[in-house]
């Protein structure tokens, strides 16, 4: 009964006017922006590793743009990925990466007015985000109240971070594949919260939640200092494990592209019937490739807020450079790995035999496609693929849970005010929810992470489509005056 409730409320949250709303601020940014997150992909790469010098704020560009990463490269690469062609066939991979495009234009919209409307507190620090440019930017452009709004988008994000994409997805996901690997046949199993659960689950809750309390306690210059050498090593390792995989079969890239292209408008014709609609695949995909690059979510420009920059286009630039690295180079990696290794196809036939189009439980998802993926993408054995994919895990979401510790908090001193206490019982709460995340079940953990993604995507995407007349403005005034040399770079290569 509670699946079925989670299952209607995802339903309606992510329903076509929130995939309307999304896709349609996207295309609105970008025809407004010139197709500004092509035309500029080189400059924003630059800038992503050349600190602003006199830049004023908490943290580095690059460090503010890691702290994104560690909350956006996580299990939406790995398994957000997988149960997205599971449940959308590898058409889903086809729309994420279309709204991934045009996500790079929100994205940059969203790092521009983090730092345009972000205040500076009596300590120091800078607080920015959504639920300031909803309060001040809104109030700006209508002459009319929005708090109300920013207060929404912030308790949405508390309720995100503490009981969804922060939390519990992110360690159900380490708990999962390190189950897969240490112990697959459940040999060794103890009793707790009334259930049965292997030791490998009940160790990793309480390793993973010791250390994100000791990172979480120091805050964001702590959280930053280890994103910005842990996201990097991570994301180029994971990536030329992918590349040697689709390398190794690179004669079966066209017809996996092509598998790809015809599942994104006819689904049956490639999955058998598992899937029954083309809006399925866009719904999963859309669904997905948010979850992974929050583009359009609202979280990404509250770690951008903290930057050191006094240009709020520089960092807008930098900011849409997450949703590049994330969705169109590593979500397209491991969607091309799962189907040029042969793992969606022998995965699609194990799930049907299965009983899934009777609504059975489909045999692989989540992390054991991309295990199955990894073990067979390669000539090594089936343990060193879930060695693979549950130690990249293992980096990814525990980064995220970092990232997501940040953004939640944020979002809760915008809520109670600057209340250092609550915060404190907050980050409590937060570590909480890491430990007890393994003992729920898969379904149900993405569902209410897609729910809070779709409810506070929706007040950040209203408070864009407003506010694109000031990001057109912002934006051309920067390009006049550094085309004029009125405005210098002063660039230096510093990253951390």
């Amino acid at each position: 009964m509670i699946t079925q409730f989670l299952d209607t409320v995802d339903g309606i949250v992510w329903g076509i006017p929130l995939i309307v709303l999304i896709m349609g601020a996207g295309i609105l940014l970008t025809c407004r922006l010139k197709v500004l997150q092509f035309r500029k992909l080189g400059k924003a790469l630059k800038y992503m590793v050349h600190n602003e010098e006199g830049g004023t704020g908490e943290v580095t560009s690059f460090g503010a743009l890691a702290t994104a990463l560690s909350a956006t490269i996580g299990t939406g690469n790995i398994v957000g990925v997988a149960t997205a062609v599971v449940a959308g066939g590898p058409g889903a991979l086809f729309w994420m990466i279309i709204a991934a495009c045009f996500g790079m234009a929100t994205k940059y919209a969203e790092g521009l007015l983090a730092i345009k409307y972000r205040v500076q507190k009596e300590d120091g620090t800078f607080l920015g985000g959504p639920f300031y440019y909803i309060e001040k930017g809104m109030k700006e452009r209508t002459g009319h109240n929005w708090k109300w709004l920013g207060k929404l988008f912030a308790l949405f994000g508390c309720l995100a971070g503490a009981l969804g994409i922060g939390t519990i997805t992110q360690v159900n996901g380490i708990a999962n594949a390190a189950h897969s690997f240490f112990d697959p046949n459940d040999a060794h199993m103890v009793g707790l919260f009334g259930g049965s659960y292997s030791v490998s689950v009940v160790i990793t809750a309480i390793v993973v939640a010791g250390l994100a309390a000791l990172v979480i306690i120091g805050g964001i210059k702590r959280i930053a200092s280890v994103t910005t050498v842990v996201v990097p090593f991570m994301a180029i390792a994971y990536v030329i494990v992918c590349l040697c995989i689709i390398f190794y079969h690179i004669a079966d890239i066209p017809h996996a592209i092509g598998q790809i292209v015809v599942a994104a408008f006819s689904p049956s014709a490639v999955t058998g019937g598992v899937v029954g609609t083309m809006f399925i695949a866009l719904q999963k995909g859309v669904a997905r490739g948010i979850f992974s690059n929050e583009a359009g979510l609202g979280s990404a420009p509250i770690a951008a807020a903290a930057a050191q920059t006094n240009e709020c286009v520089r960092q807008g630039l930098v900011t849409m450079t997450g949703t590049f690295i994330d969705t169109i180079c590593i979500c397209t990696m491991t969607g091309l790995t799962l189907m040029v290794s042969g793992a969606y196809e022998t995965a699609n036939q194990a799930n049907i035999a299965a009983g899934i189009l009777e609504g059975a439980d489909p045999v692989y998802d989540g992390a054991a496609l991309t295990q199955l993926a990894f073990g067979m993408g390669l000539p090594w054995s089936h343990s060193a693929g879930a060695f693979v994919v549950m130690a990249a895990l293992a980096f990814f979401a525990f980064t995220t849970i970092l990232g997501w510790d940040y953004y939640a908090e944020r979002c809760f001193d915008y809520l109670t005010n600057g209340n250092k206490a609550a915060i404190q019982v907050y980050r409590w709460i937060y570590i909480l929810a890491v430990l007890i995340g393994p003992f729920l079940t898969l379904s149900q953990v993405w569902t209410i992470a897609d729910i809070f993604n779709g409810l506070m995507a929706a007040p950040n995407l209203i408070a864009l489509v407003v506010l694109s007349g000031v990001i057109a403005m912002e934006t051309k005034d920067f390009f006049r005056r550094l085309d004029s040399g009125e405005y210098q770079e002063n660039l230096n290569f510093h990253v951390r």
